[in-house]
């Protein structure tokens, strides 16, 4: 089992150390004279609260907004939060022509007003979008103020397409997310003050290096079991605390373990919020059958054995159901065989997606295949800090990885060889360092099975 936690620090209450940062933020946002604000924000920090909460009293105020979004579920989830805060504000959805734009939901809302044209939205307070559509809007006066959520996955080729519309902007996003995604190549602008593949936020601080830039310090997410390893595994010159301690979130069984692999490791990550089921090594294909077989299996009987979670939100056990459970992977045919795998065990409803996919959703408990579990080499793709920071930190109340042994053995042997350019902020830590920093801390949580 897992060795005794240690003591929680004296004196430091997460709540009002959020709300001192919140309102920091909120002060430079509606009060100060600079043209941007950056926010860092930890996984859970509650980011989506920042930009609601500012975003309301930014219409308070009387200053009109857009706000910027990167996907469609992010604007309608958006929408609907703003709705739910404040059900009398007029809150204007722009879309794209197509047939399934946005939520329905939205329609179901009297003061949501959604169009496909900027104009019919003007004279909203607060008007949504994602960065796709903001680029084809022309306006004759810009907004006064804008907020741009999740700014590190915002290339900044989108932002200088977007630039124009306001005047002052938010920028609130999780600076160890995975970068933006780009579907060419991007070496010929590496090092260049302007690489449009390059995040918006660490172009729009090359050059404004004087900009109000703030963090979040709470992960109301992450259990204490995760926050230690997360923040110093992956944001070591942001460091943040778990917005509880330990023994305030729980997770017991009423079906006693089998003894089987699947079920000690579930109680090992029930006792300590880590599990590794280690396999034996073994080069393999992607999809290891042997490996999909084992997380599945994992899945299964987390549902057979009747869980519940008790936590901060309600003094009642909550029953660990299929939407509260989730699968992450790499690549969309690892998840593809799980998806196979839980069927044939029966076990619907449970979310199984890539670290792409996964970017900013919650679940009480996640079943990880490791990225490097079974590979013979460990490439750039696979060792980005991002993807395993996604994976690593899904969860409320316990994370279980699915791992063939061997893979440190593969990181001394693949050390890190990405071609250092002049003028390129070094990405620290970088994804070798990451991975054997939870991989040593995995280790202590271990339990090999023999399929």
């Amino acid at each position: 089992m897992s060795p005794a936690h240690p003591a929680p620090a004296v004196g430091f209450d997460p709540g009002a150390a959020a709300a001192r940062a919140t309102d920091a933020i909120l002060r430079d946002t509606l009060h100060g004279t600079e043209r941007g604000v950056v926010v860092d924000s930890p996984p859970g920090a509650g980011k989506s609260t920042l930009v609601v909460r500012a975003a309301l009293e930014l219409a308070d105020a009387g200053r009109p907004l857009m706000v910027v979004a990167q996907t469609n579920a992010q604007v309608d989830d958006l929408v609907l939060r703003l709705a739910e805060k404040n059900p009398e504000l007029p809150v204007g959805r722009l879309h794209s022509s197509d047939a399934d734009a946005y939520d329905p939901a939205l329609d179901e809302l009297p003061r949501v007003r959604t169009s496909a044209k900027a104009a019919d939205l003007r004279e909203l307070p607060v008007v949504l979008s994602t960065a796709a559509k903001w680029a084809h809007v022309t306006v004759d006066e810009p907004w006064p103020h804008a907020i741009v959520d999740e700014a590190y996955q915002m290339r900044s080729d989108s932002l200088l397409a977007v630039a124009g519309l306001f005047e002052r902007a938010l920028f609130v996003g999780d600076p160890g997310q995975l970068d933006p995604f780009a579907i060419v190549g991007s070496d010929q602008w590496a090092g260049l003050s302007y690489d449009p593949s390059a995040s918006a936020v660490s172009t729009l601080l090359a050059h404004n290096p004087a900009l109000p830039q703030h963090r979040l310090p709470v992960s109301w997410r992450l259990p204490a079991s995760a926050a230690p390893l997360v923040s110093d595994a992956f944001y070591p010159y942001t460091p943040f605390r778990s917005g509880t301690d330990h023994g305030e979130r729980r997770l017991a069984f009423a079906v006693p373990s089998d003894g089987s692999g699947p079920d000690r490791v579930i109680d090992e990550a029930a006792h300590s919020g880590w599990g590794l089921l280690e396999l034996p090594a073994r080069h393999t294909p992607r999809t290891d059958p042997e490996a999909v077989r084992a997380v599945a299996a994992v899945v299964r009987r987390l549902l057979d054995r009747g869980g519940a979670a008790t936590s901060e939100r309600s003094p009642d056990p909550s029953p660990l159901t299929p939407d509260r459970v989730a699968v992450g992977t790499a690549h969309r045919d690892q998840a593809a065989a799980v998806r196979a795998a839980l069927a044939e065990l029966g076990a619907a409803g449970v979310t199984v997606d890539t670290a792409n996919r996964l970017q900013g959703r919650e679940y009480d408990v996640t079943v990880v295949l490791h990225p490097l579990s079974g590979r013979p080499d460990a490439t750039a793709f696979h060792l980005e800090t991002g993807r395993l920071c996604v994976l690593a930190s899904r969860h409320r109340h316990a994370c279980i990885v699915v791992c063939r042994a061997g893979v440190g053995d593969l990181l001394d042997d693949y050390p890190s060889t990405e071609p250092v350019q002049l003028g390129t902020l070094v990405k620290f830590p970088d994804g070798w360092e990451a991975n054997h920093a939870v991989l040593a801390h995995l280790a202590e949580h271990r339990v090999v099975w023999h399929p």
